[in-house]
Parts: C-alpha cells; structure tokens; sequence
C-alpha cells in the first residue's frame, strides 16, 4: 500500500526511474543568498541536512517535508520534495534532451542533476555541488 501511494505524485513516464545504489551525489538547495542544505546520495540513500548556516537565521522557515532542521533525514527513496523537480519522462521534450545528452532515464540522481536545479513549485534553487 505505502509503495502506491508513493508512486501517486510520479509523473507520466516515471514508474521506471531508480535510485541508483552505485552512484554518489551531492546538491545545494539554496533560497536567494542563503544556503538552506544539502541533499545528498550515497550508496542507494538519500539524505537532507540542514546547513550551519540555516539553523543560525531566522528569516525563512524550515520546509514542510523536513521540520526538524537538527534531523539528517534518510530514505532509500528521493524525497518528494525533490522528486517533483523531475519532469515526466513522456513529453516529447524531455526525450529530446536525454537522447541529445546521453542521460540514463532511469538514473534518478542524474535526472534530478539535468533537470531540478528549478521548480515552478518553489523558489529554491537546486544544483550539483
């Protein structure tokens, strides 16, 4: 049941795409100058951290998904926070792209790398450290 209801926010196209257990990588999300923290991918797991930076201000709120900014949140799966800055693998242009640039459609770290640095869902910015 849980696993249904987490392919509900996936989009047209993205049943297929994995967390890859060989593949390491670490993004900033960052709101205007502020870095807010760091997701990161190592050995399968996903894991968001708070920045130094953001615990010690007080002008913007900690996000919704992750409340507790002393928390190192893990999952074995991209949160949805992040994982709705993948496009659905179905539209013409997304194909266009990752046949253009190589890209591994089932790689979900690399599909986050070429496409999530924006999202029309919040004003963070997201990008590849």
């Amino acid at each position: 049941m849980l696993s249904k209801l987490k392919n509900l926010w996936k989009s047209d196209g993205q049943e297929s795409i994995i967390t890859p257990n060989n593949y390491d990588a670490e993004f900033e999300l960052i709101y205007k100058d502020l870095i807010i923290g760091t997701l990161s991918l190592h050995k399968g797991v996903w894991s968001f951290l708070y920045s130094e930076e953001f615990k010690k201000q007080d002008r913007v709120k900690p996000l919704l998904d992750f409340p507790d900014v002393n928390k190192v949140y893990s999952s074995d799966e991209l949160h949805p926070f992040f994982a709705h800055r993948i496009p659905g693998l179905g539209q013409p242009k997304v194909q266009k792209v990752l046949k253009n640039e190589q890209i591994d459609e089932h790689n979900e770290a690399k599909l986050l790398e070429r496409f999530g640095k924006v999202s029309i869902t919040n004003p963070f910015l997201l990008h590849l450290v």
